[in-house]
């Protein structure tokens, strides 16, 4: 790595974007992670992940003599506000954003982020660093630059920064004293025929109004509302609109634990998360998204039939891995992957998940497009395909690759499958679709209890015939295979808590995989167990606990996949759509109604 290059230190980062692409910004207002033009772009600003060969990948505003930092987002937005303040008494405010508002009947949303300054006190002298890197951080792209503008000659895209900062101050890096507010847009190749501040604060204002107003349509619980609500505009900036695709995370190979090498690509979206993410936008009351994300779902399973784990926010199949040598990783921690080889794995919970989330189509009458007897015709298959896979050894959901099972947990999102079939069906008057379905289901789910129920160890096994648990078996409530108060389910979710828990972390499991024996805890099945506990009657167990874990957030309210048991540190790609998922999940459960209240 590059003497020159700083590198971050934590996920303490926060996120600005706007449905066609984000950025990630750490403490001190430098973005560190942003792939243009979209989610599964090049990363022209890679600091994140430690660039070898180059300085930069950053777009830094330093304050000369920094001493300290405030950040917060503004209420009820994707906008981030942050104060740096310098040993002498000066003050800088920079604000960041992705514009998005309603412009000619659809929504504006270019690949741009914009960046106010503003001196707050004293005389402060700052530097202003754009320096995008571009093939994965191997080579710095070649720029021009004009009388208010710097390009960069980016691999799929010319960047355009426009400003009124004076641009050799900018392509020089030379500081100088702030004493009038400055502006930077960063987005395509485009004059901006305009004044630059006219502009910002245009697009500032209608920016903060987009989303105060989609934040005032939301349902939320009475309690822990900026948590719902910051977790709720988090997964939304996780969507890609193109498309309709919700990606699980916008970065890549931050490891799971530090020197573990479960280093992923997770910029693409995977099918299992989709049931639990279109459940958690209907009770969100956030339809268009909602329906956004059905569209995207509905044309992959109508394809041919059969599902892979995951795709791309184009519907693309083949996402090839490979390692990136140009970048060190997080922290210096390689390897740095681009794709995710789990495409190729069989993983049979997806059918059941799929269905699970289009089931939605058929019982919503607010959708535009509802289900008919057509829609349920080309979903037939995917329960086809359940029916005839429950039992066939698999992936499962945590895509083991050096073994399959019977996954306790895919069986039972087969017999999903088949159940929600045979409601839909009903649903729609087709009673003889119906009792197809409906016998259907009662064979997987006899099967289910039958081979996953172990008398000699008390619980639910993870898969069929074997003695050890995982925390999927916490959802087999949830999606209804049994109820919350049948005794087996009582049992296991108390084994799991035995067994899984460690403080305030939950292991996926505890048994050695493919890459070792794994170490920290997994947050969305925190969430799951937390909301087991309430589903079982240890309500107020699963508050305490739901309190402690938000206290683990970091300090704009973001969430990774994973946290360090000892001390809460984030590990795993950020942000993690599917932590949101489980946050607002558990908030809605476990808070006191409306009526306490009123």
């Amino acid at each position: 790595m590059n003497e020159d290059t700083p590198t971050a230190q934590s996920l303490d980062l926060g996120v600005v974007g706007n449905g066609s692409f984000a950025a990630l910004i750490d403490a001190q207002a430098r973005v560190v992670w942003g792939c243009l033009p979209a989610f599964d772009g090049d990363p022209a600003f890679c600091a994140l992940l430690s660039p070898r060969q180059h300085p930069g990948g950053d777009f830094a505003i330093e304050l000369e003599d920094f001493e300290r930092a405030e950040q917060h987002y503004i209420a009820n937005t994707a906008v981030l506000r942050t104060v740096l303040h310098d040993s002498r008494g000066g003050s800088v405010e920079i604000i960041d954003f992705a514009p998005r508002w309603h412009q000619n009947a659809r929504f504006y949303r270019p690949v741009s982020l914009v960046r106010r300054i503003t001196p707050l006190a004293g005389t402060p002298r700052i530097r202003v660093r754009a320096r995008p890197l571009a093939d994965w951080g191997a080579r710095i792209p070649d720029s021009t630059w004009g009388s208010n503008h710097l390009r960069w000659l980016l691999p799929q895209m010319t960047l355009r920064l426009t400003t009124d900062v004076p641009v050799r101050f900018v392509r020089e890096q030379l500081s100088f004293v702030l004493n009038h507010r400055l502006h930077l847009v960063l987005g395509p190749d485009e004059p901006l025929a305009r004044s630059i501040d006219g502009y910002v604060e245009e697009a500032l204002n209608r920016t903060l109004d987009y989303w105060r107003e989609w934040v005032r349509y939301l349902s939320i619980p009475l309690e822990w509302q900026d948590a719902v609500i910051r977790s709720a505009i988090t997964l939304k900036l996780c969507q890609y609109e193109d498309s309709g695709a919700i990606i699980a995370a916008m970065t890549t190979s931050i490891p799971e634990a530090p020197g573990s090498s479960r280093n992923w690509d997770y910029r693409y979206c995977w099918l299992r998360d989709a049931g639990f993410v279109v459940r958690v936008l209907n009770r969100l009351g956030a339809t268009r998204s909602m329906e956004e994300f059905l569209r995207y779902i509905f044309d992959i399973a109508t394809h041919d039939g059969s599902l892979q784990p995951l795709y791309g926010v184009a519907f693309e199949t083949a996402l090839h891995e490979e390692e990136i040598e140009s970048l060190a990783g997080y922290r210096g921690a390689g390897p740095v992957r681009r794709g995710n080889l789990a495409w190729l794995q069989k993983q049979h919970d997806v059918y059941g998940s799929v269905v699970l989330a289009t089931t939605q189509l058929f019982f919503d009458q607010r959708l535009a497009d509802p289900g008919d007897i057509a829609t349920f015709a080309r979903l037939e298959p995917l329960g086809e395909r359940a029916f005839a896979l429950h039992d066939v050894p698999d992936a499962g959901l945590w895509e083991f690759r050096g073994r399959a099972e019977v996954h306790t947990y895919t069986a039972a999102m087969c017999w999903a499958a088949c159940d929600r079939l045979a409601r839909v069906a009903a649903r729609l008057g087709l009673a003889e679709r119906s009792g197809y379905w409906r016998e259907r289901a009662e064979i997987v789910r006899a099967k289910v209890l039958e081979r996953a129920w172990r008398d000699d160890v008390g619980w639910f096994s993870a898969s069929f015939d074997s003695t050890y648990l995982d925390a999927s078996l916490l959802l087999l409530a949830d999606i209804g295979l049994v109820p919350a108060d049948d005794p087996r389910y009582v049992a296991t979710v108390e084994a799991i808590g035995r067994e899984l828990k460690r403080g305030d972390g939950l292991f996926r499991y505890v048994a050695a995989d493919d890459f070792g024996v794994p170490e920290t805890s997994f947050t969305i099945c925190m969430f799951w167990y937390i909301d087991a506990l309430a589903a079982i009657g240890r309500h107020d167990e699963a508050r305490q606990l739901f309190e402690r874990v938000l206290a683990r957030r970091n300090h704009l309210g973001l969430l990774s996949e994973d946290m360090a048991f000892e001390d809460g540190e984030a590990w795993g790609n950020f942000p993690q759509a599917y932590s949101h998922v489980g946050l607002i999940m558990a908030a809605m459960r476990l808070s006191r109604p409306w009526t306490d209240a009123l």
